[in-house]
């Protein structure tokens, strides 16, 4: 007996461990072009826990550590205040109401969407973006009353719903639709995101799906990854980790297409 419980014990260390490990490389490439969740939600999945569970601990995890990369952004003087108060609402209410469709949505069938949907995540944080400055920005007011609150509310849904990709999405719906300035658009997007992690965050808490204790020293490698991979910036971090995460995506990507579909 105690030598079993003496494995189980290893097990769940190792387990912590790894998802610990994933946190900091998810917030790494979160500040980085956006897309966390193609690393944390499989990274849960295949640990044992609940596709539900798994979306809503990725909310825990990806809220929190945003925060330090918006730190970075804001110190930097990059996010474009003037446009943020028009989509923050939408991008809540979005959220909360995708986090309640997917809720009321069989597990079973959740892994399954899961599985089909990382592509697509995958696919917008691969679009190339760089970091360069294409001058001053004067939105327009239909840029600020009318599309930002779509995209937002769009986009919301989509994070609540899923959410991996949801940082990448928001820089390239923001630098081609409203044409803000690509660093700009990354800096900026971190807001609308963190407005559309609440929203989720707040479905999923209500429905009882996080792990508020075994998440604490997920949400602090996830702050860590987050504030490095702002503090590098695309210039300096985009070509080396990106074959690194697309080679860990591929294999979390395999490993739940044998649990799902298989």
């Amino acid at each position: 007996m105690f030598i079993e419980g003496s494995l189980l014990a290893d097990y769940l260390l190792i387990g912590i461990l790894v998802l610990v490990l994933a946190s900091f490389i998810a917030g790494f490439l979160d500040a980085v072009a956006g897309g966390a969740g193609l690393i944390l939600v499989p990274a849960f999945i295949l640990t044992g826990m609940p596709p539900q569970l798994a979306l809503g601990q990725e909310k825990l995890v990806s809220t929190l550590g945003t925060f330090s990369a918006i730190y970075n952004y804001f110190k930097g003087a990059k996010i474009i205040w003037k446009v943020v108060i028009y989509g923050i609402p939408t991008a809540l209410i979005g959220a909360y109401i995708g986090g309640q469709v997917i809720l009321s949505i069989d597990e079973s069938i959740v892994g399954k969407i899961i599985f089909f949907l990382i592509p697509i995540g995958l696919l917008f944080s691969f679009i190339p973006k760089h970091s360069k400055n294409d001058g001053a920005y004067q939105p327009s007011q239909t840029d600020i009353f009318i599309i930002l609150p779509l995209v937002c509310l769009v986009v919301g849904f989509y994070d609540g719903f899923f959410g991996p990709g949801t940082g990448s999405i928001l820089i390239l719906a923001l630098h081609f639709l409203i044409r803000m300035p690509l660093l700009e658009s990354s800096a900026t997007s971190k807001i609308f995101n963190l407005a559309s992690n609440i929203g989720a965050f707040t479905a999923f808490f209500i429905a009882g799906k996080m792990a508020f204790i075994i998440g604490i020293p997920m949400v602090l490698a996830s702050i860590g990854g987050n504030y490095v991979g702002s503090h590098l910036t695309l210039k300096s971090g985009d070509k080396i980790i990106k074959p690194l995460i697309f080679t860990t995506i591929a294999i979390l990507f395999i490993s739940l297409g044998l649990r799902y579909i298989w």
